[in-house]
C-alpha cells in the first residue's frame, strides 16, 4: 500500500512539476468577465469553476472582451487586460472600419504583467473565445504595417514588434474553427443572452455591457434593457466584417483560417462536443435526451439545416451533429483556409505531444453551455468541471 502512495505522489510531483505558467480563460460571443452578471459566472454558472481551479493550486486568470466585437479587436483587449496598458487598436484597423483607435475606458493594470517570453501563458478559449486566441497568437507573432508597401510600422507596443514565446498552450471547447451554419440566428436573436441575464436575475441593470465604446454605441443612462439590446442589433457594424457575425460564418471563418495558421512553438488542444445522435431513418441529426430545452429547437435546425459559402458550395451531412450552436465537424480544428488544414489528431494520453498539432479530446451528450456549467443537469456539469479540472493538470505537464 505505501509503495502505490508513493508511487502516487511521485507522480503528482512530476506532473505537476513539469510548468507553472498561468491558465487564462476567455468568453465566447454574448459571454461576460467576472462580476458582469452579478454572482452568475461565465465559468460555472451557479457554481465557480475558476474558484475551483485555484483551490487545486492552479493560477487562473478571466479576461472580458467585447462580447460581440470582432476577434481582432477581443484579441488586443486580451493582450492588454493581461499585460497591462492602453488598447491600441492599430492605426490600418481603426481607420479602416472608422473606430476609436485608443478608447480612454480601456486603459488597465495588468492581470499579469510579468507576461513574457520566460513567462508565457496557458490560453482556454470557449466559443468563438477560441478564435480569439488563435487571434492573438497570429498578432503575437506578426509584425504590422500600415502602408502597402510594408515599410512604415504600426507604432503600438503590441503591433510594431513580433513576440514570439509568450503562449504556452492554446485550448479551444466548442470552437467554430470553420464556422457555424446558425451563425446568422445565433448572432442576431441573442436568446442565451436573454436567457442567462434572467437567471442572474439583473435584468434592468447597468451590469452587462456590450462594451462597443470603441464603435461610438454606449449604453443611454435611463435606457431599458430590451432597447438596448434592440439597439445594438441593428448597429451598421453588423454589415462589416469588423464584427463578430462575419468572424463566425463560414466565410468569416474561413478567411481568418488563412492567416490564423497553427504555430509550431504552441500545444494545441480542443474539446469536441455534441448532443446530438443521427436519425436512424435518414442522414439527419436530433437532440439526444437531456438536452437543455433552450437548446433543442436550435439543435434540431443545425441538424437538418445545410450552410452556404459565398461561391456557392454547401455543406454536407457532416456537419448536422452539433452542440445546439455550433456544428461538432467545426470544433476539431481549422481546415477551411486557403492553405488547408492544420495538422489535426486524436488525442492520446500516452501519445508524445507535438507542438503545431491540434489534439482533439471529445465529449459525447455535452452540449454548448453545459460544458461551461450552465443549464445541464448535475451528472453535465459535474463532467464539465471535471473535464476542465483534468485539463489544467494535463497543460501544467507539458515541458517548459
Amino acid at each position: 500500500m505505501k509503495k502505490f502512495w508513493f508511487l502516487h505522489i511521485a507522480l503528482t510531483l512530476f506532473i505537476f512539476g513539469q510548468n507553472n505558467y498561468p491558465i487564462v480563460l476567455i468568453h465566447g460571443f454574448m459571454g461576460w468577465g467576472p462580476g458582469e452578471m452579478g454572482d452568475y459566472n461565465y465559468w460555472g454558472g451557479k457554481k465557480d469553476f475558476i474558484s475551483s481551479l485555484r483551490s487545486e493550486g492552479h493560477l487562473v486568470f478571466e479576461v472580458s472582451v467585447g462580447p460581440v466585437s470582432s476577434n481582432w479587436e477581443r484579441a488586443i483587449e486580451c493582450y492588454y487586460q493581461i499585460k497591462g496598458g492602453q488598447v491600441d487598436y492599430g492605426k490600418q484597423h481603426s481607420d479602416k472600419y472608422n473606430v476609436i483607435r485608443k478608447p480612454s475606458n480601456k486603459d488597465y493594470m495588468g492581470l499579469y504583467p510579468n507576461w513574457d517570453s520566460n513567462n508565457p501563458i496557458h490560453i482556454i478559449g470557449h466559443s468563438m473565445g477560441g478564435q480569439t486566441a488563435r487571434m492573438l497568437q497570429y498578432i503575437l507573432s506578426t509584425e504590422f504595417f500600415i502602408d502597402e508597401k510594408d515599410s512604415v510600422k504600426e507604432d503600438s507596443k503590441l503591433l510594431s514588434t513580433a513576440q514570439n514565446g509568450m503562449l504556452k498552450s492554446i485550448t479551444t471547447i466548442s470552437t467554430p474553427h470553420d464556422g457555424t451554419t446558425l451563425t446568422e440566428i445565433v448572432t442576431k436573436s441573442l436568446p442565451f443572452l436573454q436567457y442567462f441575464v434572467g437567471v442572474a436575475g439583473i435584468i434592468g441593470n447597468s451590469f452587462y455591457n456590450f462594451d462597443l465604446e470603441h464603435l461610438r454605441f454606449t449604453k443611454d443612462g435611463d435606457e431599458s434593457w430590451l432597447a438596448y439590446i434592440d439597439r445594438m442589433r441593428n448597429h451598421t457594424a453588423w454589415s462589416t466584417k469588423n464584427i463578430s457575425g462575419w468572424d463566425l460564418s463560414l466565410d468569416g471563418a474561413k478567411e481568418l483560417n488563412g492567416i490564423l495558421n497553427a504555430s509550431p512553438e504552441v500545444f494545441y488542444f480542443s474539446f469536441v462536443n455534441s448532443t446530438t445522435k443521427k436519425n436512424i431513418e435518414n442522414t439527419y441529426h436530433s437532440p439526444v435526451p437531456g438536452t437543455p430545452i433552450m437548446i433543442k429547437t436550435r439543435s434540431k435546425l443545425i441538424g437538418f439545416r445545410s450552410g452556404y459559402w459565398f461561391n456557392g458550395s454547401k455543406t454536407d451531412s457532416l456537419w448536422y451533429e452539433n452542440d445546439g450552436v455550433v456544428n461538432t465537424i467545426s470544433m476539431y480544428g481549422p481546415t477551411s483556409g486557403i492553405y488547408g488544414a492544420d495538422p489535426i489528431v486524436k488525442y492520446e494520453s500516452n501519445d508524445l505531444l507535438i507542438p503545431g498539432q491540434w489534439n482533439w479530446i471529445k465529449i459525447s451528450d455535452m452540449d454548448h453551455w453545459s460544458i461551461i456549467g450552465h443549464m445541464g443537469n448535475k451528472d453535465r456539469i459535474e463532467r464539465a468541471q471535471k473535464n476542465l479540472s483534468d485539463h489544467a493538470i494535463r497543460l501544467r505537464s507539458l515541458p517548459k
